[in-house]
Order: structure tokens, then C-alpha cells, then sequence
């Protein structure tokens, strides 16, 4: 037990002041983050969406992520990462406010798709922001601290958004708006004119600005980032059929699945900061990243499987997990990969292929439900992780070799 402890405690020594910061900023910011999850539910009960507008409209969301990723990467490395930051979080608070006011599915999947190019747009700068302010040889760990107080507030706020949807949905949007305006104001007030750790002398800048190369010539991270998209559009389902599973097959309602999705960043919140320190220590890049996407495939596995709710918190476990040892290494991948010239492209680049993954998720995965079933799609998302799990260990292995 004291051995446990011990690697615990240790598995947040040696990160920095500003690291912890930006795990407070954006411990906030997901605590509001109540939409997203909703969302489907939203559509469906709310304004009478069928499944395949509700897949039309996340997948306009997931368009504006794609544009919101590359025009954050493209602004950071021009702008720095902190007015991408600021001006995102603010220019999201009346956005979300009047989400509400649009009811039809042409207006509603404008709307989402204008307000996820804003919000989307936080996260290469955000990611920038990590890689500049931790230490070198703790860069995987800070980006885990970070993913553990976006979890930390995930596992609130869905628990606090099925509260709050249970009077009315609209409360979700506002709630969402606070927390975006409250995390803008904690984020200008700790990172104001504050400066990233100098990691190489200027002439070894100005020798190195001539070798920068950009990220969509980069073949084997191009290949990288694909196979990082493969696996988002899988796992992001949990942001969108797996609610609607959860409602139509289990008949659980907005209380439950909120609880449920709580208990996912609950998961991750307690053991990702172990879990990475461990896989540190004892696991390559490659076979830590390989691991979490065989966990993601036995967890949508599970699903068919005709038991009781213990079924559906089990296959959220092993989802949890899958995220804890495969996410935060492909952001450390991406980082390693990049020179200090090109972070915010690279991140950018790293940070659409998820965005990505946010069109073609409920796009195709509501289709094929609708289709199919829910057991045909689990059973196919299952067989496709297994073959992205291969692929990804070959080439983060051929990356860093």
C-alpha cells in the first residue's frame, strides 16, 4: 500500500506552477462544458429531431472543429497562444446563450458549427501552451494533468448538466456560457504577459528556422494522424450514439446517463496520472498507444452483451482506460515531432485529426444504428480498433525508432 502511495504522489512531483494553472483554467472550463453531451438527447426530445438530423447536426459541429483546429494552429504560431486562448474562451460565452433561440436543423447545425470553429480553436493553442510551460522530460505528464482536470470537470458537469436538463434543456446552454466566461476570466488573470521556459538559445533558433518542416509534408505523421482520426471517430461515439443507446436500448434516462458519462471522467480523474507515470516507466510510446486503442475495441465489445446496468459501466471502464494510455501519448508524439517553430501547425494538425473524427462519429455512427442496429455497430467498431491498434503501434514504433 505505501509502495502505491509513493508511485502515486510521485506521479505529480517535478510539474510546474503554470502547468497546474492551466489544469485549473481548464478544470473549469469543462465543469460548464454541459452541451456536447446533451446535445443528441436535445434534438430528439426537445425539438423532435430524428436520428439522422441529430447525426447531421454533430457532424457540423465536427466540420467547425476541423476548421477551428487549423485556424487555432495557424493563429498560434503567428499570434502566440494566448490570445487564441483568451479570445476563444470569451467569443464562446454569448454563443452558447443563445443556442437556444435555434430550433429548426439548417439553423441549429449553423449555429453549432459557428460556435465549434471558436471553441475548437483553443485546443492546439491550449496544447501549445502545455508543451511551453512543462519541463521537457514531464511534457507527457502535463498534458495527463491537463486531460485530468478536463476529466475532473467532465465527471461534473454531465452529472450537473442531467440535473439541470431534467427542468430544461436551455439551462445546459446557459450553464455551458457561465463556465466558458468564468475559465476566460481565471485564464487572462494567471497567464497575462507570463513567459513559457526558454528551451534553446537563439541561434539555435534562428539555425533551426531554416530546417522547419511543415506537418502536412510529414508523411509518417500524416499516417500518424489518420490512424489517431480512426481511432477519435470510434471512441467519440461516446459523445454521441452511446447516449442514444444508452436511452433507446437501456431506457435510462438523462439523470442515469449523466451519471454514467460522469463516472467516465470520474475513471480518468483517479488513475490517469498513475497510469501515465507507470506507462513512462515501463512502456513505450508505441505499446502504451497500442494497448489503450485494444482496450477501446473489447470496450464497444462489451455492449452487445445482454446484462444488466453493471454491463454499461464496465465497457465505460475499459473506455476510460483506453483514453488514459492512448491520448495523452499521441499528444506527446505530436510535440516530440515538432520543432518550437511549428508546435502550433503540428498541434493543429494533430488536434483536426480528432476534429475530424467529430463529423464522421455520429455521422456514421447513427446511420448505421439506424440501419443496422446498435449491436452491428459495436461489433464493427470493435473489429476496426483492432486493426487501427496494429497500425498505430507500427508507426509510432517506426516514429520514434
Amino acid at each position: 500500500m505505501k509502495t502505491f502511495l509513493r508511485l502515486y504522489i510521485d506521479s505529480y512531483r517535478g510539474l510546474s506552477r503554470p502547468a497546474w494553472l492551466l489544469a485549473l483554467v481548464m478544470l473549469v472550463n469543462r465543469t460548464g462544458a454541459m452541451v456536447l453531451p446533451f446535445l443528441g438527447l436535445y434534438m430528439t426530445q426537445a425539438l423532435g429531431f430524428s436520428i439522422r438530423e441529430v447525426g447531421v447536426v454533430l457532424a457540423c459541429f465536427g466540420l467547425g472543429a476541423i476548421t477551428g483546429s487549423w485556424l487555432g494552429g495557424w493563429l498560434t504560431d503567428r499570434f502566440g497562444n494566448f490570445w487564441v486562448q483568451a479570445l476563444s474562451l470569451f467569443v464562446a460565452v454569448p454563443l452558447f446563450a443563445i443556442l437556444p433561440l435555434f430550433t429548426s436543423v439548417h439553423a441549429l447545425a449553423a449555429a453549432i458549427y459557428i460556435l465549434s470553429v471558436v471553441t475548437e480553436s483553443f485546443r492546439p493553442a491550449n496544447s501549445v501552451s502545455v508543451a511551453r510551460y512543462a519541463r521537457p522530460e514531464n511534457i507527457t505528464r502535463a498534458f495527463s494533468l491537463n486531460r485530468m482536470a478536463i476529466n475532473l470537470g467532465f465527471s461534473v458537469g454531465p452529472a450537473l448538466g442531467g440535473f439541470l436538463a431534467s427542468i430544461s434543456y436551455h439551462w445546459i446552454f446557459y450553464g455551458n456560457a457561465i463556465g466558458a466566461f468564468a475559465a476566460a476570466v481565471i485564464f487572462v488573470l494567471f497567464f497575462y504577459r507570463r513567459k513559457g521556459a526558454k528551451r534553446a538559445k537563439a541561434a539555435e533558433h534562428t539555425a533551426r528556422a531554416s530546417m522547419v518542416r511543415s506537418p502536412y509534408r510529414d508523411w509518417t505523421f500524416l499516417l500518424f494522424s489518420l490512424l489517431c482520426c480512426a481511432y477519435a471517430i470510434c471512441f467519440f461515439q461516446l459523445l454521441s450514439t452511446l447516449p442514444l443507446f444508452y436511452q433507446k436500448t437501456h431506457a435510462l434516462n438523462e439523470q442515469q446517463v449523466g451519471l454514467i458519462l460522469g463516472f467516465s471522467g470520474l475513471v480518468v480523474v483517479v488513475f490517469e496520472m498513475l497510469l501515465v507515470h507507470m506507462a513512462e516507466r515501463r512502456l513505450t510510446y508505441a505499446t502504451s498507444i497500442g494497448l489503450g486503442t485494444v482496450l477501446c475495441a473489447i470496450s464497444f465489445a462489451m455492449l452487445p452483451i445482454p446484462a444488466d446496468y453493471w454491463i454499461l459501466y464496465a465497457s465505460i471502464f475499459l473506455l476510460s482506460i483506453s483514453e488514459i494510455w492512448a491520448m495523452p501519448f499521441m499528444a506527446s508524439v505530436a510535440v516530440k515531432r515538432a520543432s518550437r517553430q511549428n508546435q502550433g501547425a503540428y498541434m493543429g494538425l494533430n488536434a483536426l485529426a480528432f476534429s475530424a473524427a467529430h463529423v464522421f462519429s455520429p455521422f456514421l455512427g447513427t446511420r448505421i444504428a439506424d440501419e443496422f442496429g446498435f449491436n452491428v455497430l459495436w461489433s464493427g467498431t470493435a473489429i476496426v480498433l483492432v486493426g487501427v491498434a496494429a497500425g498505430l503501434y507500427l508507426v509510432v514504433r517506426k516514429m520514434q525508432g
